[in-house]
């Protein structure tokens, strides 16, 4: 299975509690979850770890949300749009299927 999303891609969040977001993808988990800047925060306690100079308590954090309740923000329009593959000059590209418009 191929992901059409990819890290430093800016997505929308579709459904959830933090439905309606914008981010960017900082990292892909096993083709199924992704971490988002600014989407879906969570609370973490935190232990004091004295060797790695890390102070305790309650700290913010971005959790996973799940592939499928993100989709790819199209810079043109401004709205969530899907992404198809296509083949050009012998490379695998992806483009916006609403206008064509070429992925880079």
């Amino acid at each position: 299975m191929v992901t059409k999303i990819h890290c430093n891609d800016k997505v929308i969040v579709i459904c959830g509690k933090d439905k309606g977001k914008i981010g960017i993808v900082k990292k892909i988990i096993k083709k199924k979850r992704v971490i988002v800047s600014g989407v879906n925060i969570i609370k973490k306690h935190q232990k004091p770890i004295p060797s790695q100079n890390v102070n305790g308590g309650i700290i913010k954090k971005e959790s996973t949300i799940h592939i499928s309740n993100i989709a790819f923000l199209n810079p043109i329009t401004n709205k969530p749009d899907r992404i198809g593959f296509k083949f050009e000059k012998g490379k695998k590209i992806r483009f916006l299927k609403s206008n064509n418009h070429i992925i880079v």
